[in-house]
């Protein structure tokens, strides 16, 4: 399988031979900043058709297409992870974003809760950030972003089917190595709370429900972005892909 050094998320559906209109940031991109000319080739993908070697055609100074040419990789499945988590200010969002797509996490669920300080969400920014990662990373699936939902309302609504890792900074143990290697690596979501934690209520009433397994992270008192990147390291090398 042949890659080149560029790569690029496209929107449209990719067709062998059928020629994308570049938008016209990628078309800067393209012919300004990487300077690529006529069949010069990128590869390309969109989330759903796999990965693909493309050629530039140039239409005019400023504007460009993208003719698909051979597939590399097939779409694999989606990732059956999910990562539940508070909306965060805006700078640790983007970096939180960015790497939980990085560590393979499949859908993107932002939950309010009691503690919760930033209530509004910036969805198309997180998904620039999903791109960005999974174009440096070389990965194929874009995670499915939702939108914020309370979380009395996530649980209510929960597919038991689903396991449900919760981040517990309380916990006396702290090692969750012997935890999760007790779990079925199935269908698995991971939450984290906001930078004040969680309040005495939620975290009786996750306590109490058959579907979650409460973790700690360590006698160390971790931010909300650290812990997501933690937590989620060591689920994938416990349980997932690693």
């Amino acid at each position: 399988m042949t890659r080149t050094p560029h790569r690029l998320f496209v929107e449209n559906a990719i067709v062998a031979g059928t020629e994308i209109p570049a938008a016209r940031e990628q078309a800067n991109y393209l012919l300004n900043v990487l300077r690529l000319k006529d069949k010069n080739q990128m590869t390309i993908f969109n989330g759903r058709d796999g990965e693909w070697r493309a050629e530039v055609k140039s239409t005019g100074r400023k504007s460009c297409t993208i003719l698909p040419v051979k597939m590399l990789q097939s779409q694999p499945a989606a990732p059956e992870l999910e990562y539940l988590f508070a909306p965060l200010k805006q700078a640790r969002l983007d970096y939180m974003v960015q790497k939980a797509v990085e560590m393979g996490v499949g859908s993107l669920r932002p939950v309010i809760t009691e503690y919760t300080q930033v209530r509004s969400l910036n969805l198309k920014r997180m998904h620039a950030n999903a791109v960005e990662a999974a174009e440096q990373c070389e990965i194929l699936n874009i995670p499915e972003i939702h939108e914020p939902e309370k979380l009395d309302n996530v649980l209510e609504g929960w597919d038991s089917d689903w396991q449900l890792i919760f981040c517990d900074e309380s916990l006396e143990i702290s090692n969750p190595i012997k935890t999760l290697g007790d779990l079925k690596p199935e269908k698995l979501a991971l939450l984290i709370g906001p930078e004040g934690g969680f309040s005495c209520g939620e975290r009786e009433r996750l306590h109490k429900l058959p579907f979650v397994v409460a973790i700690g992270l360590g006698p160390r008192v971790l931010r909300a972005d650290t812990a997501a990147i933690a937590a989620l390291g060591v689920i994938q090398a416990i349980l997932g892909d690693w």
